[in-house]
């Protein structure tokens, strides 16, 4: 058995984001994420990702902003996606949140944390480690 530990959520429905303002040079197709050339992102069902991180709670206003988030940050580390739409994809991250109804200042300190502290989520040796069992 192979799998993969740090998830929490696992997508129960397909989700998509229009004009998320990354538009890659040619289709990003991976086994649960799509991205358009005209921005347009889409999640499979069955996609897990691990909420939203750092010092904070998981709220009803925080998930599809950090589905969206950790999907485009894999797509990086991937190397699908070149490590300068990092800036992107922290903006649609607070529009998102705004859009959800997240409060300004808890906008703010999640921004910040972010831009401090998430980018060696980016970087392709952070890829999830595959382990085995037994």
């Amino acid at each position: 058995m192979k799998y993969r530990a740090g998830y929490k959520y696992q997508l129960a429905d397909a989700i998509e984001f229009d004009d998320i303002n990354i538009n890659p040079t040619a289709l990003i197709k991976t086994k649960y994420i799509t991205l358009t050339t005209d921005g347009v992102l889409r999640v499979k069902a069955g996609y897990a990702w691990d909420g939203p991180s750092g010092p904070t709670y998981d709220s009803k206003n925080s998930m599809r902003a950090s589905l969206a988030h950790d999907a485009l940050y894999q797509l990086m580390r991937m190397e699908k996606l070149e490590p300068g739409c990092r800036t992107d994809a922290d903006v649609l991250l607070d529009r998102i949140l705004e859009e959800d109804g997240m409060w300004s200042a808890r906008r703010w300190y999640w921004l910040k944390g972010v831009e401090w502290f998430a980018g060696g989520a980016i970087k392709p040796e952070n890829v999830k480690t595959v382990y085995e069992a037994p």
